[in-house]
C-alpha cells in the first residue's frame, strides 16, 4: 500500500492550497486552528485534512516548514533556533508516547510471556528508539 503522502485525495490537496494561502497572508504571524478555520472558511475536518496535505508536500515544492506553537498556532517558519526547538518539543512528546507504550503495553506483555521471541524483538528496538530520542530530546545547541 502507498504511503499516505501517496495517496493525496483532490479534495485534500485543494484544502491544502486553502491552508497554504491563508498561512500565507498571516505571514510572520500565525494562526490558531480556530482562527484557520474561520479564515479559510473550509470545516475543522477539511482544514486538520489540508494542513496534512500541506505536511506532504512542503519538502516537495521548496516551501518553509510548518510548525505549529502554543502562542502562536500554525505558521510557516525559517528561524533555526525556532524550528529547533519545535523539533525538541515535537521529539519530547513522541519519547512520552513511546516510554508510555513501553511501560503500559510492552512491559505488561514481556511479564506475561518472558519467553516470547517477539516481545523480545519488540523491546530491543523500542528500547533503542527510546535511547535515540532521549539524546535528541536532550541535546541543548552549544
Amino acid at each position: 500500500m502507498p504511503r499516505a503522502s501517496a495517496r493525496k485525495s483532490p479534495a485534500a490537496s485543494r484544502h491544502a492550497d486553502t491552508v497554504r494561502f491563508i498561512l500565507f497572508e498571516a505571514r510572520p504571524a500565525g494562526l490558531t486552528f480556530d482562527q484557520l478555520v474561520r479564515s479559510s472558511e473550509l470545516s475543522a475536518s477539511q482544514a486538520r485534512s489540508g494542513l496534512a496535505c500541506l505536511r506532504d508536500t512542503i519538502a516537495e515544492q521548496g516551501w518553509p516548514p510548518l510548525i505549529w506553537t502554543r502562542a502562536d498556532g500554525y505558521k510557516f517558519c525559517s528561524d533555526a533556533a525556532e524550528l529547533q526547538a519545535y523539533e525538541v518539543s515535537v521529539i519530547r512528546e513522541k519519547l512520552t508516547e513511546i516510554r508510555r507504550f513501553i511501560t503500559g503495553v510492552v512491559a505488561p506483555h514481556a511479564t506475561l510471556q518472558p519467553k516470547g521471541r517477539w516481545i523480545k524483538h519488540l523491546n530491543t528496538q523500542l528500547g533503542s528508539v527510546e535511547s535515540t530520542l532521549d539524546v535528541i530530546a536532550d541535546y541543548m545547541d552549544a
